[in-house]
């Protein structure tokens, strides 16, 4: 069998396989370099944070409202696996080069083609400012059930400001906060889900047992878009696409973070197989106890009126425990608060990533005495402004906006992704050397075709409301499918300009660059050893 391996690191490799954009990604070469001041524990609870925001706390209560509390549950519960797959397959390209810098779009470029990359970059640095700005409108609506007599401007302002600053203050520092803001996250979610089986089986204030009351009456399922099987059908594949706000770009949280992580080639894998199983308690588990405590024909719930709430609020307080209501919206607007800082922190990193290959302005390279890339982040900040529109828009449509727009770029870069992983993997077989990736993950590659179908399918049908007869709105058509002219614009544009091949040859594809570097850093690392058994079930969670 052929076998393309480049030297390791020659004169040749040390500019980091020049792009077509005449840019130098000199990611292995160390020049430009991030802090790895990342421990395990924050690694973990970085993608918990950007997984666990509004989607889960707020947008539940929409889906609730249109379809039902099954098609939620399913929604759900088939959205994890996806997610699980894709979590798998950058765990996999990360784990062999995490280098300080790196970004999913860098391996696009390496693996794929640089056109592709390029486009892809470009979306995902717009997928995580638009979070950003919609997290930030969230907050404003969660703000909105204590009726303050403050103007929302006031509280988006104070909402962008303390993001702003955890983001351009050291990356341990920024860290250390995204850990326990994830923590207290994790605690409300806990919380509530002991909450939801205690009104279950009747423990509230009224001792009124709940059981599945509300999946008989108003019913499991709400027909949507037409009645009988067929707006079933439709109801649970509305909220299939919208369960995928809740998850969008969150498994690349800990793929952006690898080149600032401590030990890299063990964390990864670590909170990679942890990932899908704390997704798995938190948003199942979750979505299935909102079915129980709110019903579905509640008011109250997003998009139901002007008055929206968190559906876990609203279950609180039909309940009538009081006081609750008001500390778990405290939390849900912290957790607003988290999630938005964790997609600054994304958005900043792919954005500095680009500029070192070449593939965005090089003013985006700058970074302080911290290592902090604060031009990158002050860009990506600015563009949380829109959410200033809730001031002359309500809340839930504002919302609403930003959660179609930011989830159809993360189902065009999960498809990147999937695309990305099939050529990498094709590269290591023509080089007989797949056996020496140092993590694997089962069903491959299998799981990825598979996936792949699947979010190209939610891609094409995820407006498919607008298609409907007498159902057309133009606002919502471009909503849901904006982006994908923009990306094929970026793509088309890129690849005629420099006039890229299709796609790399397998031939050609280099699988050794940095390896090396990534190899010598893995055995530096000093294994932690545990005292005591407290400090084993530590190591054990963090």
């Amino acid at each position: 069998m052929q076998n393309n391996i480049k030297p390791e690191f020659d004169g040749e490799a040390k500019e980091m396989e020049k792009n077509e954009m005449g840019g130098d990604s000199n990611l292995a070469e160390g020049q430009n370099q991030l802090e790895r001041g990342l421990k395990s524990r924050h690694i973990q609870f970085l993608a918990l944070g950007g997984a666990i925001g509004t989607g889960l706390f707020v947008g539940s209560g929409g889906i609730l409202s249109e379809t039902g509390p099954a098609p939620l549950f399913m929604g759900y519960v088939s959205m994890m696996m996806v997610v699980w797959c894709v979590m798998n397959v950058l765990a996999e390209m990360v784990t062999y080069l995490p280098m300080k810098g790196i970004s999913v779009p860098y391996f696009i470029g390496r693996f794929v083609d640089p056109s592709l990359a390029f486009a892809a970059g470009w979306n995902y640095w717009y997928a995580y400012a638009v979070l950003v700005a919609a997290e930030t409108s969230a907050a404003s609506i969660v703000l909105q059930y204590w009726n303050a007599p403050v103007h929302v401007a006031v509280w988006i302002s104070i909402v962008l400001v303390v993001m702003l600053l955890l983001n351009v203050i050291a990356v341990s520092f920024f860290g250390e906060a995204e850990f326990w803001f994830a923590s207290l996250k994790l605690i409300t979610i806990l919380g509530l889900i002991i909450l939801g089986v205690v009104l279950f089986f009747g423990g509230g204030p009224n001792h009124d047992r709940l059981g599945f009351r509300y999946w008989n009456h108003p019913g499991a399922f709400k027909e949507y878009m037409a009645p009988g099987n067929t707006g079933k059908f439709l109801a649970y594949w509305h909220a299939f696409v919208k369960a995928g706000f809740a998850f969008i770009t969150s498994p690349e949280l800990i793929a952006i973070a690898a080149g600032e992580t401590v030990d890299p080639r063990r964390n990864i894998p670590k909170a990679a197989r942890r990932f899908i199983w704390r997704l798995a308690i938190f948003y199942g588990v979750s979505s299935l106890i909102i079915g129980i405590i709110v019903p579905s024909d509640s008011k109250d719930l997003l998009g139901a009126s002007n008055a929206s709430a968190s559906p876990f609020v609203l279950g609180i307080q039909r309940a009538g425990i009081g006081g609750l209501n008001h500390a778990i919206n405290a939390a849900i607007l912290t957790s607003a608060w988290s999630a938005g800082n964790s997609f600054l922190y994304s958005g900043s990193r792919v954005l500095y990533s680009m500029a070192l290959s070449g593939q965005a302005p090089k003013i985006f390279r700058i970074t302080n005495r911290r290592g902090v890339p604060y031009v990158a982040v002050l860009f990506t900040w600015a563009f949380g402004l829109l959410s200033y529109l809730n001031i002359s828009n309500t809340g839930a449509t504002v919302f609403n906006w930003f959660v179609n727009i930011s989830t159809i770029s993360g189902f065009i870069a999960w498809i990147v992704v999937m695309i990305t992983y099939l050529r990498f993997r094709k590269a290591f077989e023509f080089n007989g050397l797949l056996h020496t990736l140092p993590y694997r993950t089962p069903l491959q590659p299998y799981a990825t075709w598979v996936v792949l179908f699947i979010i190209s399918l939610l891609t094409l049908t995820n407006g498919f409301q607008v298609f409907w007869p007498d159902k057309f709105n133009a606002a919502n058509f471009l909503a849901a499918y904006i982006t994908l002219p923009i990306f094929l614009v970026l793509y088309l544009g890129h690849k005629l300009y420099f006039k890229t091949p299709f796609m790399i040859p397998v031939a050609e594809i280099d699988i050794t660059t940095g390896k090396k570097e990534m190899d010598e850093l893995a055995e530096m690392e000093i294994i932690r050893e545990p005292k005591n058994w407290l400090q084993k079930a530590w190591f054990w969670i963090a």
